[in-house]
């Protein structure tokens, strides 16, 4: 074997254990970690679902617990992947248009997936709706308070301050930039207590959980996966923060900015559709 081989061989290969945590080459553990960190949040909703009753087989502290180690690993490895495929050597390598191009495709691509989850579980709804109008709505809660007036304001808010974080980059005002940045940030991590605390309402005091029947399946089963989505795009958007903070991003070179700004837009649109299918609707039907 030649030298150009055996250089070729160390540089392009399967990360081994003595690589960690990093990759050579195009290859690295960090992907791994992430998506190892997501299949354990389905472990522990099954532990949590055979935990339960008399006759459980494990402990009931077994699902939160599997599920608040595998939230970590998911956290830990998506700043890995990220600071190891974009952060690290952001100054040392040239602005590329046509991967600038590709990443904002990718996200567009992403975001056409993410449509079609939604719209299976809107289509699981509306044929519940359809087959059953009357019974699906008895016992619910009143769902068009105060709270979720608010938190739709603060997610709204969160995208127009986005968007001017957004133009000021583009115009290269760094100020600017970071000040709606940190703003949004925060009305971010504000939606996402008020979505908690919602549900504590809900559970705690109305009694209205996820067996309640054909609509709480519903509801919570699209909420959920709602807040789901909007705490990954603050995980996003704080990774954007840091980043920011350590002086990357300019008018020229702030894809990251944008793509991320592509997803808070789309999570934005979502919860407004939401909130007119199921909170205004089941007022509506009831």
């Amino acid at each position: 074997m030649g030298t150009e081989d055996a250089h070729d061989d160390h540089e392009h290969h399967l990360p081994a254990v003595e690589d960690w945590p990093r990759g050579f080459g195009e290859a690295s553990w960090w992907p791994f970690v992430t998506a190892a960190g997501a299949a354990g949040v389905y472990v522990a909703a099954a532990l949590y679902i055979i935990g339960r009753g008399d006759a459980s087989l494990v402990s009931p502290l077994a699902g939160p617990a599997a599920l608040v180690a595998s939230v970590g690993l998911f956290l830990v490895g998506l700043y890995g992947w990220v600071y190891h495929a974009f952060v690290s050597t952001f100054w040392s390598r040239d602005a590329n248009p046509n991967s600038a191009n590709k990443l904002r495709w990718g996200m567009l691509a992403f975001l056409g997936s993410e449509l079609a989850t939604f719209g299976a579980l809107f289509g699981y709804y509306f044929y519940i709706r359809a087959g059953n109008w009357e019974s699906i709505f008895v016992g619910i809660p009143d769902l068009t308070g105060s709270l979720v007036i608010a938190n739709t304001t603060l997610l709204i808010l969160s995208s127009v301050t986005l968007h001017f974080a957004h133009t000021a980059i583009r115009k290269d005002d760094r100020r600017k930039f970071l000040s709606w940045l940190v703003v949004t940030v925060l009305l971010g991590v504000v939606f996402i207590a008020g979505q908690v605390y919602e549900y504590y309402e809900f559970i705690i005091h109305e009694g209205f959980t996820l067996t309640s029947g054909f609509f709480a399946s519903a509801f919570f089963g699209l909420t959920g996966l709602h807040g789901l989505h909007v705490s990954l795009g603050a995980v996003l958007l704080g990774i954007v923060l840091v980043r920011a903070l350590a002086g990357q991003y300019s008018a020229e070179r702030h894809v990251s900015v944008s793509t991320a700004s592509m997803y808070w837009h789309f999570v934005d649109v979502v919860w407004i559709f939401l909130v007119v299918v199921l909170y205004v609707g089941a007022e509506v039907g009831a």
